[in-house]
């Protein structure tokens, strides 16, 4: 079963309380969300696999820690998972950049793909697939199902806000993935956004509303 980590960091916390709050403008939003991105990957980058290097110092020569293959993956789920992306490169600049592009229907609440295009050879990397926000849990879901179609093995999930109904859908169709959520919410309401949630992601870090 796939470890499922829910945030209690302190700056995660505050952080996730200024981007709920409505009055948060664009810029601070985007940037935050960026922040909690870089916080959440340092999380979820701790069992990195490590070998020795040999390097000189200004000093002497000695032994070095470095990650062992170095290959990573970053997935957003278009839109609103763009807006992590940058977050997590700052911690890992190597990683190469997939896209999977998903909009939900407004009357099923069901993901619909429009746009899937990976690294070549990302059947060999570890994939952290972003998206700010997990409500239904339709489009992690259905992204990950892709991502195993091309051969992904080692996948994780990274989400800043997630309802409980998609954590326990994706948890059920996934069992294998890793999740890392910011915060745990209360609930969906009748139009599957997520409550008390911090509106609509996408339209809040591109100030498209």
């Amino acid at each position: 079963m796939g470890k499922v980590t829910i945030m209690d960091h302190p700056l995660i916390q505050h952080k996730i309380g200024l981007i709920r709050d409505e009055r948060t403008g664009t810029r601070d939003f985007r940037a935050m969300v960026a922040e909690i991105a870089m916080l959440e990957c340092y999380e979820s980058t701790r069992d990195l696999s490590l070998e020795d290097v040999e390097i000189n110092t200004p000093i002497q020569k000695t032994t070095v820690k470095r990650l062992e293959g170095k290959k990573l993956a970053i997935v957003p789920i278009l839109r609103a998972g763009l807006g992590m992306v940058e977050g997590m490169q700052t911690l890992i600049p190597a990683a190469k950049v997939g896209h999977i592009g998903m909009y939900r229907d407004p009357d099923t609440l069901e993901p619909v793909e429009y746009y899937c295009k990976l690294p070549a050879d990302i059947e060999e990397r570890a994939v952290f697939v972003v998206d700010p926000m997990l409500a239904t849990g339709g489009s992690a879901c259905d992204a990950i199902r892709q991502l195993k179609k091309h051969g992904c093995r080692k996948i994780r999930f990274l989400c800043i806000i997630a309802a409980p109904d998609g954590l326990e859908r994706l948890q059920k169709e996934h069992p294998d993935v890793d999740i890392v959520v910011g915060a745990l919410d209360e609930k969906l309401n009748e139009v599957g956004y997520i409550v008390p949630g911090l509106g609509d992601a996408g339209d809040r870090i591109f100030g498209t509303k």
